[in-house]
């Protein structure tokens, strides 16, 4: 299962961005193999519709599950929508999320 986090940077030690639709990347974690690969977030600087954008990139990666601090109403509509579980109010660095994924935690 494929599990997306919003990440202020590109390493384990970035912490998760409270944002999801303009937050600065994803980490993407294949839970089957903690494979993970960290993108940007190419709705980061949609004039508008940021976190709709954004929801329908996370649907087309195949992701199964948001990890983030806050989600829109519109980007939560279009992320279940896609059949995408949402967890907020998540914070900490990503180091700390995924131990968390790890233990059965998230």
């Amino acid at each position: 299962m494929k599990i997306a986090i919003t990440s202020t940077g590109k390493d384990l030690n970035s912490l998760v961005d409270p944002r999801f639709g303009r937050c600065a990347y994803f980490a993407i974690i294949d839970t089957d193999t903690m494979e993970f690969k960290f993108v940007e977030n190419p709705a980061l600087r949609s004039p508008g519709g940021a976190g709709v954008n954004a929801a329908q990139f996370l649907v087309d990666e195949g992701v199964k599950v948001l990890v983030s601090g806050n989600v829109g109403p519109n980007a939560e509509q279009a992320l279940r929508a896609g059949g995408i579980k949402i967890v907020t109010g998540v914070s900490g660095t990503l180091k700390e999320v995924v131990e968390k994924i790890k233990r059965g935690e998230i």
